[in-house]
């Protein structure tokens, strides 16, 4: 079973979701951490399962569920994203109940922020979409998009069934080399984002903020690693090779 739970009730009512959730490169959560940080964004709710990893996140002294949504308001932007990786057996779930999350909100689109594993990123940011006019956007900004090639985790789940909810999605793929993990993949996603939905996040701290991302989700990694064997089993299972 997944919950999204809110700590109070919210009017999200055309506002634009990003998906932050762990992947190849750590792209999502380094970007996803940038946005919350730099636009002051409201911590407003959690996403509980009992198939996630039984660990709390510890930020400021406070303990905080380590899946969670932030909301900001200028913009009308929502970020969801966790500091563990999705075991596989729950991407499916995830997905379909941040859709159903989406739908009973009225939030007007969905984008997904991916590393797209390579051996010589070039950092140039793309799109993919199954939304034509999406594509066409996009192309208009000056992101290119991906004419062939695979998607997987939440950002693919999302993809393939928000049109059947007439929701908007896209997914915005950063080139990376899985083994690193680089804040210039996050700047390149960021640049995308700017570009696509029109905002301007300055991005001259991201660089040092993503180190401290990366470092805390190192951390975390280690510690789920500690815990009980089928909690390891469950998220080895969603190693980095498994995200586009």
């Amino acid at each position: 079973m997944i919950e999204i739970k809110l700590f109070k009730n919210q009017n999200l009512k055309g506002y634009t979701l990003i998906d932050a959730f762990p992947g190849a490169g750590l792209v999502g959560p380094m970007a996803g951490s940038y946005i919350i940080e730099k636009l002051k964004m409201e911590y407003i709710g959690y996403i509980d399962s009992d198939s996630f990893p039984p660990i709390a996140a510890i930020h400021y002294s406070i303990p905080m569920f380590p899946a969670r949504i932030y909301k900001e308001d200028k913009y009308k932007l929502l970020v969801a994203m966790s500091e563990f990786l999705i075991p596989a057996d729950s991407v499916y779930r995830l997905s379909m109940e941040l859709l159903a999350f989406v739908r009973k909100y009225e939030i007007k689109k969905v984008i997904s922020i991916s590393g797209m594993p390579t051996g010589t990123p070039t950092g140039t940011p793309y799109v993919t979409s199954p939304d034509i006019a999406v594509l066409k956007k996009a192309g208009k900004a000056g992101i290119k998009s991906i004419n062939e090639g695979v998607v997987a985790g939440v950002g693919a789940v999302l993809m393939t069934n928000s049109n059947r909810f007439n929701v908007e999605s896209m997914n915005i793929l950063v080139e990376v080399n899985p083994q690193i993990m680089d804040p210039k993949y996050a700047e390149t996603a960021l640049i995308g984002l700017n570009k696509i939905i029109d905002i301007d996040i300055d991005l001259k701290d991201l660089e040092a903020e993503a180190k401290i991302v990366e470092t805390k989700i190192r951390d975390m990694l280690k510690k789920i690693k500690e815990t009980p064997e089928h909690y390891n089993k469950s998220t080895e299972a969603t190693g980095p090779s498994m995200y586009a």
